[in-house]
């Protein structure tokens, strides 16, 4: 979603400000802005619609100076995108405000604000954040403690970040349901909404903690937490380097990511199994007595997330013989579920962030879950600190809004799981033997499969001008099926569906017609004969079949049907990783036939931190 960066130290900060906002381009955004207090310490902001770059255009035709400024890319919300509705928002006295997340009682102290004489120029809730401070600050005197104030009356997510001309030597921060980061330097520190920000200027970071209230000056920074009370929260080293969010060789992040992945997947892997043998410990202390005593299986996630776990469902109940749940975390929230006995929650996030994840795990600390796993990319975030077991892979950062390398690796991370979960439950050593062979086999098919690229991008071609598509896959490969519709149209814009191939005569078949190109999965599998007779249907209705398939499946080219070979002799654990590449690299190249922007597409944020 939005991102925020600040810095308060004895030299110019506006070019550390910009490059962080350029470093968290890839969460989305609609509109940029700066604020900073300038030599005369008057501030000065400046905003724009559109990219980072026309910020800085701006900047370069009105040239700007100051040690403690502040800065932000807006995904609207409140608003449409607009320079009036970007961020920093100002009130009184030069009071500079930048906000991620939302306010839902912002109505209420409008109207409370506007009686006391105060006018507001945007349509957003973050102004009404800044007007309400500096009111407090009236009566208050003091920057820190009119924060306080403020947030004590605010209902909603947020995380913030004041800067004002009457307290010009420091940033006051707050967090609530939204994550920010203190980077610490030597005689600087910094701000922002994500380490990725900070990484050229800082490795060490403190991450607020929910209702957290901070003031930072350039050698010092203090804390009070939700009930007032002074606390010190530790500092951890990131193991992340400012060269990973480049793009070296490749066109997008998007393909760089795509071809990361035997990297990522093997990374993933690694110091987890050894000797034909997972090493369940790698989930935490708890980890094993947790698995033995497990009874069922909830798995909550948002989008691309989801898929995997929906993938996960099937290993768990067919190999753990676990009964299992995957649900979309925006439904979990709000609806009363019933807890089996001894259930294992585990929430799946690329960031850590998503806020819907994030608000089904707090719930279900309150409803008897036997305990909870989160699996996600980012160590720092609030998913991995508030859960009590972790599986954290090792994608790197990953840039383009949509997700590649941060899926297959949550499927490596979901495969170790059930692999934990079937020691406890029926596996003997040597089918954990042969599971962890099946994993440790993934990066090199992987490999294998990325040479499949330039058939695939002549494949393409075949979709710039069509306007829907639909995917076919039958048992674990249907989510497979969904995350390549959702792939597809995420960056080309194409309307794409996804149904199990069964279902094609109960609705879908209507649709098919030789404008409709239907994309089927067809691992040599237990299901394979019964989708051979589905895509039969679709050739007698006239549709165009693109069918990725084993080389011993059977399926030959023929008038209307073009089958992609994929790698022989790939197991059912493998097939949903393998299977999902080319359908990424398909999404890839209608995307850059079709002209869309690959690694920002439209409406879309790469870490969903509201609701």
């Amino acid at each position: 979603m939005c991102g925020i960066v600040g810095a308060v130290a004895e030299r110019n900060i506006v070019p550390i400000l910009m490059e962080g906002l350029r470093r968290l381009e890839y969460r989305g955004y609609d509109s940029a802005g700066i604020a900073v207090l300038d030599d005369t310490v008057h501030l000065k902001r400046v905003r724009t619609v559109g990219k980072v770059k026309m910020l800085q255009e701006a900047l370069d035709g009105s040239p700007t100076h100051g040690k403690i400024g502040i800065a932000h890319t807006r995904w609207a919300t409140h608003g449409v995108p607009s320079e009036r509705n970007a961020h920093p928002h100002v009130s009184r006295d030069g009071l500079a405000i930048v906000h991620n997340g939302i306010i839902e009682n912002h109505e209420e102290l409008r109207a409370e604000l506007t009686r006391a004489g105060y006018s507001f120029s945007s349509e957003t809730d973050t102004e009404v954040i800044a007007h309400r401070i500096h009111y407090h600050l009236g009566t208050l005197g003091d920057l820190f403690k009119a924060v306080r104030a403020t947030v004590a009356e605010l209902e909603g997510a947020y995380a913030l970040a004041v800067v004002s001309e009457r307290d010009p030597d420091r940033i006051i921060l707050a967090r609530e349901g939204c994550p920010v980061v203190i980077g610490l330097g030597v005689e600087e520190n910094f701000v922002a909404s994500d380490v990725a920000a900070l990484l050229p200027v800082t490795r060490r970071f403190v991450f607020l903690e929910e209702g957290d209230v901070a003031e930072v000056h350039r050698s010092s920074l203090r804390i009070l937490d939700r009930e007032g009370n002074r606390v010190e929260r530790p500092v951890r080293e990131s193991e992340l380097s400012a060269e990973a969010a480049e793009k070296g060789q490749y066109r997008h992040f998007m393909l760089k990511e795509i071809h990361e992945q035997p990297r990522s997947v093997a990374d993933t892997l690694q110091e987890r199994v050894a000797n034909g043998r997972l090493l369940e410990a790698a989930f935490g202390p708890a980890a094993g007595e947790v698995f033995r005593r497990a009874e069922h299986v909830h798995i909550v996630a948002c989008g691309t997330s989801f898929h995997a776990g929906a993938i996960a469902r099937y290993f768990i109940e067919q190999i753990c013989r676990l009964p299992c749940t995957a649900e979309i975390a925006s439904e979990y929230r709000y609806r009363n579920p019933v807890v089996p006995k001894n259930s294992l929650f585990v929430t799946i996030s690329q960031s850590g962030e998503t806020a819907d994840t994030l608000a089904a795990l707090r719930l279900a600390k309150q409803a008897g879950y036997l305990s909870s796993l989160a699996i996600c990319n980012v160590p720092e975030s609030s998913l991995v600190r508030e859960s009590e077991l972790v599986m954290l892979t090792r994608a790197g950062p990953e840039i383009g809004v949509a997700s590649t390398k941060a899926f297959t690796t949550q499927l490596a991370a979901l495969i170790m799981l059930v692999i934990a979960l079937a020691k406890h439950h029926g596996a003997d050593a040597e089918r954990e033997r042969g599971l962890v062979q099946r994993l440790i086999e993934i990066p090199s098919i992987i490999e294998r499969t990325l040479t499949l690229d330039p058939v695939i991008q002549a494949l393409a071609g075949r979709f710039a001008e069509k306007r829907h598509a639909l995917f076919l896959g039958r048992g674990a490969l249907h989510p497979i099926a969904q995350e390549g519709a959702l792939k597809l149209k995420e960056i080309s814009y194409i309307h794409a569906e996804a149904y199990p191939a069964g279902e094609l005569k109960h609705g879908p078949l209507a649709l098919v017609d030789d404008q409709m190109p239907v994309i089927a999965v067809a691992p040599n599998n237990d299901l394979l004969e019964k989708l051979k007779s589905n895509l039969m249907e679709v050739r007698a209705r006239g549709g165009e079949l693109i069918v990725f398939a084993d080389p011993d499946s059977g399926i030959e080219p023929s008038e209307g049907v073009t089958v992609i070979t994929m790698p022989k002799h790939v197991s059912y654990v493998q097939a949903p990783l393998i299977y999902t590449v080319p359908l990424q690299l398909l999404a890839y190249h209608v995307a850059i036939l079709k002209g869309t922007d690959v690694d920002q597409p439209r409406n879309l944020a790469k870490s969903v931190t509201v609701e």
